[in-house]
């Protein structure tokens, strides 16, 4: 971004809110585990990431890659972040949202 802001990662996050534990919230897992391995095998990933807070009922995937490789992934459309969504999407939970971000340890 500038001198000052600089970072060598983007993640990638897709996120929404879940309604009941046994039902929705398991199911969200169920997906996730089933899409795990491919995620994981992007070329120049770094972490996948599960966010979940009882509280505000957020689901949050938190993929994070290397920014030169980024590109590639967005070129792919993220997969297989269509058919996640599209699966979740299926559980009807609600505020399905994804966002693009930098992401860094510091």
């Amino acid at each position: 971004f500038n001198d000052n802001v600089t970072f060598s990662h983007i993640a990638r996050e897709w996120r929404c809110k879940w309604e009941s534990k046994d039902g929705d919230l398991a199911e969200l897992q169920k997906v996730l585990d089933g899409k795990l391995a491919a995620m994981k095998a992007i070329d120049g990933v770094v972490s996948v990431q599960r966010v979940v807070c009882g509280d505000c009922q957020d689901y949050k995937v938190v993929t994070k890659l290397d920014a030169d490789k980024f590109g590639a992934w967005a070129e792919a459309k993220f997969a297989p972040e269509a058919e996640f969504l599209a699966e979740i999407e299926k559980l009807g939970v609600k505020r399905i949202e994804t966002q693009t971000y930098t992401l860094e340890t510091l």
